[in-house]
């Protein structure tokens, strides 16, 4: 679709119990606003008194129509419903920030990702436990930080101080310290993991060996949200492929790896694209 320069094109992530209008209500105060729906996703749990979710993507010619004013109005919208919603405009493409360890498959990834335009968010900093990555980082012109984090020293104030106020959000692209929940707290935002490992199975170090150990006949890697249980947040995609006997532990982390870019280009696709909503211990993703 080709939209004039002077459209404002933005995105409502809408979520309460299911009744009947709310779809009704919602498109009849878009069509108010002289604004037109480019597209409308939904999903219930059960229509008979279950949860809602809905993603509406719309664009507005409108003179003075600003995200302040829609917001406004939507609170108003939400009430009525007991809803919770949140709000995004294109033009502003969220702040991400990367933490990481030496592996840098993921990190190479995201970062040609970036610069191709397939990723709707600007990268704020790199910073890992590693000086391995500064020229890549440089050769992309994105700052780089070099911060000593071991288990026993995590340094975490640090990457605070780079985060907080500068990002919308965290990756861990093959970060290899679990975060405390003083920096979760802290933090107070979403950050996102790949983990190396086909989740619920396989859980915390080495989940390859874990997998070759037991013989699997699948294997695969787990973009989910951080939360104080270790690899236990909401999955929001994962990405698999079949492996035989013939398979050995090199195999499997060869493999795994493009697995890993896989689900993590994936899951930040969505998410910068505004298409998760975080629901209970999972998520709906549209």
């Amino acid at each position: 679709m080709v939209m004039k320069k002077d459209t404002s094109t933005y995105t409502l992530l809408f979520q309460c119990r299911d009744t009947k209008g709310i779809v009704a209500r919602i498109s009849n105060y878009i069509f108010s606003r002289n604004a037109n729906i480019i597209s409308l996703d939904q999903h219930s749990t059960d229509p008979s008194g279950g949860d809602f979710f809905m993603r509406v993507e719309f664009f507005s010619e409108e003179e003075g129509l600003t995200k302040a004013s829609l917001e406004t109005d939507f609170v108003r919208i939400a009430e009525e419903f007991d809803a919770r919603f949140d709000l995004h405009e294109s033009s502003t493409p969220l702040r991400m920030g990367i933490m990481v360890s030496r592996p840098d498959h993921c990190l190479s990834d995201l970062l040609y990702l970036w610069r191709a335009g397939e990723l709707k968010a600007s990268i704020a900093f790199v910073a890992a436990n590693c000086d391995s990555h500064r020229r890549l980082c440089a050769e992309y012109g994105i700052p780089f930080h070099f911060i000593p984090s071991t288990k026993d020293d995590r340094r975490e104030e640090e990457f605070l101080s780079l985060a907080k106020g500068s990002t919308d959000f965290l990756v861990l692209a093959r970060y290899m310290l679990v975060l405390s929940r003083e920096f979760l707290s802290s933090y107070g935002k979403d950050i996102i993991n790949i983990h190396h490992g086909f989740l619920p199975s396989f859980k915390g170090a080495n989940p390859y060996c874990q997998a070759f150990e037991k013989g699997v006949k699948v294997i695969g890697a787990t973009a989910h949200f951080v939360t104080e249980a270790l690899d236990d947040g909401p999955i929001i995609t994962q990405a698999v492929q079949e492996v035989s006997h013939k398979d050995t532990l090199s195999d499997l982390l060869r493999k795994g790896k493009n697995l890993e870019k896989k689900a993590l280009r994936e899951a930040l696709q969505s998410y910068t694209d505004h298409r998760v909503i975080k629901y209970r211990d999972k998520t709906i993703v549209f």
